[in-house]
């Protein structure tokens, strides 16, 4: 196939499809002939950067359609206007460059936004999922939703990848060592973990904390760090900074409200650590009890127990942390996602072929 050209489009830069495209890429290029187009993205921070963004993605809409056509097209898309762009670059591949689309289903509130009541929306939802050739999705719980609202035939589960080389847990078995990595949002929990950090100092316990990742609640991450001395935030990182941090964790924390398959669960998981996240999209077919300890979202209290529970039995997060370790190895490595990928571009190939 080094022959064949893909095109992959999507959100490029921070953030879970910006990093899944970058790594899958850097998979799959000597296997393929691999370009990339960035779709752009909306920033609402002010009127100004709204309509510098908004004339940068209508750009990249034109520039699109003075491209060549390659032999394939993957789409990365999440819900309401990342879908509503990726819905424009699915029709124009499939319709006018007339070449076989996937379309890689990422965001993590995609079931609420199927689910919608607005009639032209989901006859937009229509117009692309007719549209395109195959739909990857994360797992099983995305797969079964998604089969609401188009063929399940066209429905394959591929699920998000680390390499767990880039990881070396380093934890030394002593204090244990909570970690948070993501955007500072309300999606991600971050209001109820702070709380959970205050009632566990109250309750005396041994542990550490350190946070990482910006955003609008920033503020509550930076309190912490003022109040109590076992409490680091470092605001945003870099890659590198990520994967040490990683590796000197012991319990990673993601108590999101809404999530697909998280990649930083799935790094934290590579970097040896016991995880406590939510009852969210795909993470109860990751974690197990053997893997860590999921709480309902939006409870604080709940969130708090389970990291207390963990906390007081260092040999329990050891064990958790080693099979974290095993499984984004053996299920989770992006050696074995790229051949999915390489076998779902030879299928829809070959079927073209055949029309």
């Amino acid at each position: 196939m080094r022959d064949t050209e893909l095109l992959i489009v999507g959100r490029q830069g921070p953030g879970g499809i910006g990093q899944y495209i970058s790594e899958q890429r850097r998979h799959l290029d000597d296997r393929l002939h691999v370009t990339a187009h960035r779709s752009g993205a909306f920033d609402t921070d002010g009127v100004l950067a709204f309509v510098r963004s908004l004339l940068v993605i209508l750009r990249n809409m034109l520039t699109y359609t003075m491209r060549s056509p390659p032999d394939i097209v993957h789409v990365h898309s999440s819900h309401r206007f990342s879908f509503y762009r990726a819905g424009y670059y699915v029709l124009f591949s499939k319709y006018v460059w007339r070449r076989p689309v996937i379309f890689h289903v990422h965001g993590s509130s995609f079931d609420v936004f199927v689910s919608t009541e607005s009639r032209l929306v989901r006859w937009y939802q229509s117009l692309v999922f007719d549209a395109v050739d195959e739909i990857v999705v994360l797992s099983k719980y995305w797969k079964d939703t998604l089969s609401k609202h188009t063929g399940e035939t066209r429905l394959t589960v591929i699920p998000n990848a680390v390499d767990a080389a880039d990881y070396t847990p380093d934890f030394d078995g002593g204090v244990p060592h909570v970690v948070a990595v993501s955007n500072q949002l309300p999606r991600k929990g971050v209001v109820e973990f702070a709380a959970a950090v205050e009632t566990l100092v109250e309750r005396d316990l041994d542990f550490r904390v350190t946070i990482a990742g910006k955003g609008p609640l920033s503020k509550h991450s930076e309190r912490l760090a003022a109040t109590y001395d076992d409490v680091e935030y470092l605001g945003y990182v870099s890659e590198g900074k990520k994967h040490e941090l990683l590796g000197a964790g012991s319990i990673f924390v993601l108590p999101s409200h809404a999530e697909g398959l998280p990649i930083a669960m799935l790094e934290a998981m590579a970097a040896g650590n016991a995880i406590v996240s939510t009852t969210v999209g795909a993470i109860p077919e990751v974690i197990d009890d053997e893997r860590g300890l999921l709480v309902a979202p939006r409870d604080a209290d709940a969130l708090t127990d389970a990291l207390a529970e963990l906390i007081a039995d260092p040999e329990r997060v050891a064990a958790m942390g080693a099979a974290n370790r095993q499984a984004a190895t053996d299920e989770y490595a992006w050696e074995t996602v790229a051949e999915e990928l390489l076998a779902t571009y030879d299928r829809n190939l070959a079927a073209e072929a055949l029309r």
